[in-house]
């Protein structure tokens, strides 16, 4: 997995970011059966680049609604 950055987010569809949270979600899951207790990076990663899609997401709705 690649680093999401805020601004590839933002050139994102709304289908292809929502597909692409599924799959960060996915991937998540499976870094974290694979991970030691100490945690891993891609967790992390996964985490953050989650958090940056779900922000957006919640920007726009604000945005929309007004």
């Amino acid at each position: 997995m690649a680093i999401l950055k805020s601004k590839a987010i933002k050139n994102m569809g709304n289908e292809e970011r929502k597909k692409q949270l599924k799959e960060l979600r996915l991937e998540l899951v499976k870094s974290r059966a694979g991970a030691s207790k100490t945690g891993s990076s891609k967790t992390r990663e996964a985490k953050k680049a989650i958090a940056r899609i779900l922000t957006f997401n919640r920007s726009q709705e604000g945005v929309l609604k007004k």
